[in-house]
């Protein structure tokens, strides 16, 4: 599997990019055609997709088109959620939903003085966030909470071959970004949880640095660098959850997938 690029392989340099908030977007509902809609609004401010493009599309839209809204009145909690729930304070049907979405709890807490605390948890996709990413906003529904799309990645392959066939084939990634918390920093940043072509690092191994010395460990998270970037022209409020990056040099990585970010139990130095 290539899911990232080989050090011998061709890349070129970028010195400017652009990002382009996508603007029109409506609100998404259940077995809506994504291509269709972000094709249309791509057309109706004039832009057209070209070579080397790569879109970032927020989580929440493809999880409303699939589907993964679940109303909180349809959910039973099992005696862990109970368990838990009184640990952190909150509902103990979302974290039902939170417990059928992880493969594992890393850790439940509330500070003191805290209203609710937070679950720390290994998502099914082996991703390590608060709450396994069961999130309750944007939604336009009260009751409710909303869970990652079954398989990211090919949510992404499905949206971004009917976008490059519209646009003539052209060579064009996709990233599916989502919202998480760093270990040791404040504050959130958008990453990667879904890909189409976009390769998910860049292998520096073996390359030199700018004074001759070679490279051992360097390993570019490019994923990951192109999500957060995508997050200074989004806000929570502005319904902008495309992003159109341009003019970043990479090479296809047919095989890549956003779980290739995802750091081996082997390497997990704190668990």
């Amino acid at each position: 599997m290539m899911s990232s690029l080989d050090p011998a392989m061709p890349t070129s340099v970028s010195t400017s990019v652009t990002l382009t908030a996508l603007s029109g977007v409506p609100d998404i509902v259940e077995g809506d055609d994504l291509a269709t809609i972000i094709g249309d609004c791509l057309d109706a401010v004039g832009l057209a997709l070209h070579e080397g493009d790569i879109l970032c599309v927020a989580q929440k839209i493809f999880s409303k088109a699939e589907g993964c809204i679940l109303p909180l009145a349809d959910v039973v909690p099992s005696e862990e959620a109970l368990r838990l729930a009184d640990i952190v304070a909150r509902d103990p049907r979302k974290i039902e939903v939170i417990l059928r979405e992880s493969r594992s709890v890393v850790r439940a807490f509330r500070h003191p003085g805290q209203s609710e605390g937070v679950l720390i948890c290994e998502h099914r996709l082996g991703f390590v966030s608060a709450n396994a990413a069961v999130d309750e906003s944007n939604l336009g529904q009260t009751e409710a909470v909303m869970t990652l799309p079954m398989d990211p990645d090919a949510s992404c392959a499905a949206l971004g071959s009917t976008l490059s066939a519209r646009y003539g084939h052209a060579r064009i990634g996709v990233v599916m970004t989502d919202t998480f918390g760093r270990p040791w920093r404040i504050g959130q940043v958008n990453v990667a949880i879904g890909l189409w072509q976009v390769p998910a690092t860049i292998r520096e191994q073996g390359n030199m640095d700018a004074w001759g010395r070679k490279l051992n460990v360097t390993e570019p998270a490019l994923a990951d660098e192109i999500a957060a970037a995508s997050g200074l022209v989004v806000r929570k409020n502005a319904k902008t959850p495309v992003v159109l990056l341009r003019g970043l040099g990479w090479v296809a990585a047919p095989q890549s997938r956003a779980t290739d970010i995802v750091r081996q139990q082997r390497e997990d130095l704190f668990r």
